[in-house]
């Protein structure tokens, strides 16, 4: 697909309750940790990164994983794989993106403002969240 097809959005991936001390990152292409940071306090982390989108809606971009003909994510990788080589996880969370409201898709770059997706970083036995987390908001950025 022809890249003058494809609109250019900022995708936010936030994280609320995030374990305290915990590297989180995105991943790059070649697996590399993209973007490394924790939470000093339980203050949420907030990663963005471009994406494109497409008619169908087809997704594309450097953060952009696929699985299939249809599903689309992205990887925040936790603790070793974010590049914290002494801590005691190493995951990854998957954040569908394929799911995303139409709506959504068409206000989005009209607004200039990053779509967002809010996750809780904290799992129900107080580690790390980690496997395919469900966004508990999906929006257009306030700011």
């Amino acid at each position: 697909m022809a890249k003058a097809d494809q609109i250019g959005i900022t995708l936010r991936i936030v994280i609320e309750q995030p374990v305290i001390g915990v590297l989180h990152s995105l991943q790059a292409k070649d697996d590399a940790p993209l973007d490394p940071k924790w939470s000093r306090g339980g203050e949420p982390l907030s990663f963005d990164m471009p994406i494109r989108i497409a008619p169908g809606p087809k997704f594309f971009g450097e953060q952009v994983r696929r699985e299939g003909p249809v599903r689309r994510f992205v990887y925040v990788r936790v603790g070793q794989l974010a590049g914290d080589p002494a801590s005691p996880w190493s995951r990854r969370i998957k954040i569908d993106i394929h799911d995303l409201d139409d709506d959504l898709l068409q206000r989005a770059p009209l607004t200039g403002k990053p779509i967002e997706l809010v996750i809780i970083g904290t799992a129900k036995d107080g580690t790390p969240t980690c496997a395919t987390a469900k966004p508990i908001r999906r929006g257009i950025a306030k700011d």
